[in-house]
């Protein structure tokens, strides 16, 4: 198994409020999702109405796979019209970043994901790039 992560920033150009804001970062997660088969979802800066912290993940069973769908999203991040690039964090986890975990039964259907050893390393290690 493969994931890829990817945080990114967009500074979003003549918005004026909140909505605004709102009806980019919509069109471009409903984008994202529908070309890429991604999760998106914005992770910071809610209240900014010119600024967006956006996550997104991918996962599968190819690393070449996962960082060129990665690579194509970025590609096509950097030529938005309505709005701008800002910082952008990437990272692909494999199965050899794994391979000194110790893999537990499946917890209970009630446990907290946080009980999962895999749930938490994922979200160490998108804590480590502030992803949360």
């Amino acid at each position: 198994m493969v994931i890829g992560i990817l945080q990114f920033e967009l500074f979003i150009h003549d918005a004026e409020s909140l909505k605004d804001k709102r009806r980019v970062v919509s069109s471009l997660k409903d984008r994202l999702h529908r070309e890429h088969q991604v999760s998106v979802a914005e992770v910071g800066l809610q209240e900014s109405h010119s600024v967006a912290r956006l996550g997104l993940a991918l996962v599968g069973s190819d690393g070449r796979h996962v960082g060129q769908t990665l690579d194509r999203i970025t590609s096509r991040l950097r030529g938005l019209t309505d709005a701008e690039l800002g910082d952008c964090v990437r990272e692909v986890i494999s199965n050899e970043d794994a391979a000194n975990r110790t893999i537990l039964p499946d917890p209970a259907p009630d446990a907290p994901l946080n009980q999962d050893p895999i749930s938490h390393e994922l979200l160490r290690r998108m804590e480590e790039h502030d992803l949360t």
